[in-house]
């Protein structure tokens, strides 16, 4: 297990599954395209870096529950994992908006996640947080998502060099 502090403790445990919040800069509200681009950010390296189980993108702030996957020497940093996340998609909200500066706070809460009932109440909170938009159900929030979903689809796609590799 790992203890380390910012401005916020973080602890990390090898295997460890986490709730994580992050906010925008001076709560700048995010248009429905960049709340897109920051859910393909959360997906981009599922499977790849983290396990994610559920994310909601809302107009101000991030919710998630990931697992850190295996590295080869161990397992991937919680920090490199969120500096990916939040780095990448600041860069392409920042083009979209045609805006500078930091998007993202820089530090994020995480929540080393200890028990099912703890993740089962860490999902539902997730869940009700795209309920309490308006949808009927988190899966009618369109910036919702939970593993076992199709991967949600906009009917208009921007390109983003970010996520396409070019």
């Amino acid at each position: 297990m790992t203890i380390y502090r910012r401005k916020l403790p973080h602890i990390e445990k090898d295997g460890g599954s986490y709730f994580i919040t992050f906010h925008t800069r001076d709560d700048l509200t995010l248009n429905d395209e960049a709340k897109w681009l920051v859910l393909d950010h959360c997906l981009y390296d599922d499977g790849k870096r983290y396990e994610l189980d559920s994310v909601v993108v809302m107009s101000t702030h991030v919710h998630l529950i990931l697992t850190p996957l295996p590295d080869g020497l161990g397992y991937f940093r919680l920090a490199a994992i969120m500096k990916g996340i939040k780095g990448a998609s600041s860069h392409s909200v920042n083009k979209l908006l045609k805006r500078r500066g930091s998007l993202w706070i820089d530090e994020s809460f995480d929540h080393l996640i200890r028990s099912e009932e703890d993740f089962e109440a860490k999902s539902l909170y997730i869940a009700t947080n795209a309920v309490e938009t308006g949808a009927r159900s988190p899966q009618q929030y369109p910036w919702y998502w939970r593993r076992g979903m199709r991967k949600p689809k906009r009917k208009q796609k921007i390109k983003d060099p970010w996520l396409s590799g070019e």
